[in-house]
């Protein structure tokens, strides 16, 4: 029967064009990235294996094998593994499958240096193969299938590959690579050993390179040639690295593990290894990428830690180690408290995953603290994961606390719109008097940097917490309080200002909400049920007016247009418009005799006010109109 030919999924085929030019610099990545695949293969068999010894009787040791031939310019990469199906290999081989494709290949931007951080970042495993190989063969049989149900794959990375069931006497998965005539050095074994000791040292499986055998020549024999003999010698060191003792572990071994687990191109921004004993007897790995992945922002996509159990790889991405909002953290657990048979749906009921849970949960809390202390890696770190980091107090109440504390905003201290403005730094800069946290969101940092709602606090010398990301408004709208000082957003009705807001100006409020008692009837009148109420503004010194909403509202702006957004009915809100009298635009509004064009001045500020906390009118068209008139006289 004749192989089938296939299509790479579209996505597969842009990428391979890039591979060659952008991973260039780091070409031995392909053989990290291979050697890495096949030591989850074993990995998924051995597990399988603990239930049915059968199912590796006939070659129980597991290995990974790897073998030049000059001869024909091959690299072969051998497992004794789970293998595949024809089903699997041409899904697994044909599909990225990773979420946020689309999103990554518009990232990419023909920069080589650039293109080469974004692949790495998004993971291309096997097909890294195509930077050294024009031509890639993969042989498999699954353990599950008969010896004429193996698979070859074929592929020259041009947009095809196909694939056909073959009789294959073994089973596990053999990749062979045939290399460019310019990347003959992966032919000689001294380069391959040198990239396996540096790459794949820490894997707990042996990895096998097929190399001469020089034999020791016996005393008094003679010198004379001898035919050259080949033979497979292990060449890692084949201890787990989680398993030796941290002091004895270089820091370079710890990033090339973290590549391993992750796919990842980058080193880790951080990593903590420990060791607990006592009652609950475990070792944990963990890191902290320097780079987001692709589907962080997907709450459904698999995330987690890998677990082990009496060093027995039980199970790939295991959330229940970790809350969702760290699951941006890769790295492993290992312990002899849980079965070798524990499955995904036990883990989440038993008492030992909720204490590791808990110990781990305070362990990335106690990595994230350590690394806030320097504050260029901090910023670095939180501009990836902060917006993930902000659904920690709500979701984990316990570590709320500890959760606020690593949050970072911008403010009003600065013009900077990085955020790295700590609860703690605002605390210690409080005006003496204040015992409230003013913040403010937005629809951007420049909108809300230009609020009119900061007017009187700027004018105190307070500052205000400036927020503009679609999380922050559900987040203040769940926390009330940081260290015992309440937040107050800083367009509510209420500034509670206290003792900041001194005796002389409560009079003057108190006189011009009276002294103008005709102007507020007057703009009441035109505008009739557009608004709930208007008042003399006690916050507004540079502004004509702003909208305020009602101090009980239960949906805040930012939660409204998400829901409008999901196609959700909702009943419009009506704003209380606060006026600034002294402004020179509503004194020119009060001054008009024509009750007509009054409506229109009363109109055009309304519409401000909603325009400069909105972002936008559900009628500009009549705003533009309405002001063009009012203009032209």
């Amino acid at each position: 029967m004749a192989a089938t030919v296939h299509g790479f999924q579209t996505q597969v085929t842009k990428l391979l064009d890039l591979l060659a030019n952008s991973l260039y610099s780091n070409k031995e990545v392909f053989l990290r990235e291979l050697i890495s695949n096949a030591s989850d293969a074993i990995d998924k068999l051995h597990f399988m294996s603990l239930t049915n010894q059968d199912l590796i009787k006939d070659d129980p040791n597991f290995k990974i094998q790897i073998r030049a031939d000059k001869d024909s310019k091959t690299l072969t990469i051998s497992d004794n593994g789970i293998g595949m199906t024809l089903d699997e290999a041409n899904s697994h081989l044909g599909t990225i499958a990773e979420s946020g494709t689309e999103a990554f290949m518009k990232n990419l931007t023909g920069d080589a240096k650039r293109d080469s951080q974004l692949i790495g970042q998004f993971g291309v495993g096997f097909y890294s193969s195509f930077i050294v190989a024009d031509k890639v063969t993969v042989v498999s049989r699954s353990v599950n299938a008969a010896e004429n149900e193996g698979v070859r794959w074929e592929s020259d990375g041009n947009g095809t590959f196909t694939s056909e069931n073959i009789s294959v006497p073994f089973r596990g998965t053999q990749i062979i690579l045939h290399l460019k005539d310019s990347e003959s050095e992966f032919l000689d074994t001294w380069k391959l050993r040198d990239c396996i000791t540096k790459y794949s040292d820490h894997i707990s499986t042996p990895v096998e390179l097929y190399e001469e055998k020089y034999e020791p020549k016996a005393e008094g024999e003679e010198s004379k040639d001898t035919e050259k003999k080949f033979e497979y010698t292990q060449v890692n060191n084949a201890k787990a690295l989680w398993t030796r003792t941290a002091k004895d572990i270089k820091e370079e071994e710890y990033n090339e593990f973290y590549k391993h687990i992750s796919h990842d191109y980058q080193d880790p921004m951080t990593y903590a290894h420990n060791k607990v004993e006592g009652d609950l007897e475990y070792t944990s790995l963990l890191y902290i990428p320097k780079k987001a992945p692709w589907d962080l922002y997907n709450r459904t996509n698999e995330h987690g830690l890998k677990l082990y159990v009496q060093r027995v790889f039980i199970m790939d991405k295991a959330e229940a180690f970790l809350p969702n909002y760290m699951r941006f953290v890769k790295g492993l657990v290992d312990t002899n408290a849980l079965p070798l048979n524990v499955s995904r749906e036990l883990l989440q009921e038993t008492a030992v995953t909720r204490k590791l849970k808990k110990a781990l949960t305070k362990r990335v809390l106690s990595m994230l603290d350590k690394l806030s202390k320097d504050n260029d890696k901090y910023n670095e770190f939180y501009a990836q994961f902060g917006n993930v980091l902000k659904e920690g107090p709500v979701e984990d109440y316990d570590n709320k606390d500890a959760v606020l504390k690593l949050l970072r905003f911008a403010s009003t201290n600065s013009d900077d719109a990085t955020a790295k403005v700590s609860f703690d730094d605002y605390i210690s800069r409080m005006k003496e008097g204040q015992d409230k946290i003013y913040y403010l969101t937005a629809e951007s940092y420049e909108a809300a940097k230009n609020s009119p709602y900061l007017e009187t606090l700027k004018n105190k010398g307070i500052e205000v917490l400036l927020m503009w990301e679609r999380i922050d408004e559900w987040l203040m709208g769940n926390i009330t309080e940081y260290s015992g000082k309440e937040f107050v957003p800083a367009n509510s009705q209420d500034l509670k200002l206290g003792s900041l807001a001194d005796e002389e100006e409560k009079k003057q409020q108190e006189s011009a909400a009276t002294e103008h008692k005709d102007l507020i009837e007057r703009f009441k009148t035109s505008l009739g049920d557009k608004v709930k109420d208007v008042v003399v503004s006690t916050r507004l010194i540079d502004s004509p007016s702003c909208v305020i909403s009602d101090a009980n509202r239960m949906m805040t702006l930012q939660m409204r247009r998400i829901l409008e957004a999901s196609g959700q009915s909702m009943p419009e809100e009506k704003y209380t418009l606060e006026i600034n009298p002294s402004h020179k635009l509503v004194q020119k509004a009060n001054a008009e005799t024509d009750d007509a064009r009054f409506a229109k001045w009363a109109q055009l500020i309304l519409d401000q006010a909603l325009l400069s906390d909105q972002g936008a009118l559900k009628d500009p068209s009549s705003f533009v109109k309405s002001m063009n008139e009012l203009l032209l006289g």
